[in-house]
Order: C-alpha cells, then sequence, then structure tokens
C-alpha cells in the first residue's frame, strides 16, 4: 500500500548549522525494494539508512530521499609546510633574478596544493540524527497505511456482505427453478398433443424434471462459494504478515464457482445475480492487488 512521511532536524557539527530533512515514499510491491537518495557526502550512511527502513517498513518500493541544507564538509585548513616552503623557494628565486624587488605574498595563493580538506568530524551525532529523523518519516509513512488499510478492509467488507446477500437470493430462488421447469413441460406436452387423445405420462414426466433438477442443482456452487468468503473474510482480519497471495487464490477459487453455478442455471434471475457476483470478484480482484 501506498504511504508518504517526511520529517527534518537541526544537527550541529563544529559551529555548522545543518538541518536535515527525509522524505519517505512508499508504494506497493511483493518484496521489499528500498532505493535511497542521498547527497555523495553521506554515502557511507547508506547501508544503514536502508536497513532501518526494511525493519519498520517490511516490504514494498521504497524511496528514500535525503536533503541536508548546510556544508557538509569541514572548512579547508592551510598547510602551513607547503606554504613556507613555497614562499621560501619564491623569494630565493626572487633573490637571485631581480634582489631588491618586491615580492607580493598573493603569488602563494596560485600554489596547487596549499590548502588540505580538514579532518572529517566523527559521524556519531549525524548519523543518529539521520536515524530519528527517518524513523520520524516511516511512522508517517506507517500511519498512512493503516489508514489505507482500514479503508481497504471496509471496502473488502462491503463487497463480501454484497456477495453473501446474493447468495441468499440465489438460495431463494432456486428451488421454484424445478417447479418451474415442471409447469413448462407440462405445458409443453400439452401444446404438442392438442387435441389428441392420450393421457400425460406422468412418470417420463417427473423423470425428466429429475434429470433437469440433477444438471442444475447449485446447491453445491452456493455452499463452496459461502465457505470462500467466510475464509476470505478470516483471512483479512488474521494478524501477521499480509495475505494477499492467499486472498488473490481465492478469489480464482471464487470465480470458478461463479462460472460453474451461472452455467447449470437456466433461471434468468439468477443469470442476472451471476452477473453481479462476477463484477463484486473483479472490484475485489483490483482491491486485492494492493496487498499482494
Amino acid at each position: 500500500m501506498t504511504g508518504y512521511g517526511a520529517a527534518e532536524a537541526r544537527v550541529p557539527l563544529a559551529g555548522r548549522d545543518l538541518r536535515v530533512r527525509v522524505d519517505v515514499r512508499a508504494v506497493n510491491h511483493r518484496f521489499l525494494d528500498v532505493r535511497t537518495r542521498i547527497p555523495p557526502a553521506l554515502t557511507e550512511h547508506v547501508a544503514a539508512l536502508e536497513e532501518l527502513a526494511g525493519k519498520r517498513l517490511r516490504r514494498g518500493r521504497i524511496e528514500i530521499g535525503v536533503r541536508v541544507d548546510g556544508r557538509l564538509e569541514p572548512a579547508p585548513v592551510l598547510d602551513v609546510g607547503v606554504a613556507r616552503a613555497a614562499f621560501e623557494q619564491l623569494r630565493a628565486l626572487r633573490d637571485e633574478l631581480a634582489p631588491g624587488e618586491p615580492m607580493p605574498f598573493g603569488l602563494l595563493s596560485s600554489v596547487p596544493g596549499l590548502f588540505v580538506p580538514g579532518v572529517p568530524e566523527e559521524g556519531g551525532a549525524l548519523r543518529e540524527a539521520l536515524a530519528d529523523v527517518l524513523g520520524r518519516a516511516c511512522e508517517a509513512v506507517d500511519t498512512m497505511r493503516l489508514r489505507e488499510g482500514s479503508a481497504l478492509a471496509e471496502d473488502l467488507s462491503t463487497r463480501l456482505e454484497s456477495m453473501r446477500a446474493k447468495l441468499a437470493q440465489i438460495r431463494h430462488l432456486a428451488p421454484g427453478v424445478v417447479a418451474s421447469q415442471r409447469t413448462r413441460l407440462r405445458d409443453r406436452v400439452a401444446r404438442v398433443l392438442g387435441d389428441v387423445d392420450a393421457p400425460l405420462d406422468e412418470v417420463r414426466l417427473e423423470h425428466e424434471v429429475a434429470l433437469f433438477a440433477e444438471r442444475t442443482d447449485v446447491a453445491e456452487e452456493v455452499a463452496r462459494i459461502g465457505a470462500h468468503c467466510d475464509q476470505f473474510d478470516e483471512l483479512m482480519h488474521a494478524t501477521g504478515p499480509a495475505h494477499g497471495r492467499k486472498l488473490d487464490f481465492l478469489l480464482q477459487e471464487l470465480a470458478r464457482e461463479v462460472n460453474t453455478l451461472g452455467a447449470k442455471t437456466p433461471e434468468i434471475e439468477i443469470t442476472r445475480i451471476v452477473v453481479e457476483l462476477k463484477a463484486d470478484i473483479e472490484r475485489l480482484r483490483e482491491q486485492v492487488q494492493n496487498i499482494l
């Protein structure tokens, strides 16, 4: 499921006031996939940040963005030894070529390597700040995910109740299908016989009705669909890791049973309900894709 969180903190380092901000975006993904965008000076912290995000968020495609306002690198330091040696050599060359001529001190600025990078500070404070800011951002992502999950669970429950109501309609209509077929067969035979003086073979009629009842009996499919709905509901409210794969499998089984039910019944009203059941299953499948 999707989520977004952001947090920031002030980090004082050797007189420099840094402000660190972390943005975390999460979208649905079957596995854990963490990607980090971070300033080059903080590359050493990438592994720790990704490990922390993985423990907090567990799954999904996670994008972590780190931004730092302020100078991360310590101030460069003058290499006094290089400066002295360069100045002495320049002065010796001046004395040799143009004795008495003034020598601008600014000449030293063109000497390469005169300044060296400052000694980096111990990164403990920055590391702790990054962990704290990332943790708060992940907490915000979790909060958004929980809100989305609650809305998703409510929608899934509503769909399941809709399917159960439709199954109840089918149970109510199913017994009348055989009775309607018996009436249709009786009327058809009466029309065929017309004025012919021949008795109606009740035994043959009931035999045909029995065959029809056997072919169109949907009690087994209705029972299995109801059981699958109950199991879907249990998995939805089960604790622990997401059961998206199991829910998706149950939806495949539900679709198979509903297709069989639709193929077996000739009743127009039941066929209409079957079409609505298929629509419910498709909506459930679309929602379950968010938790696969």
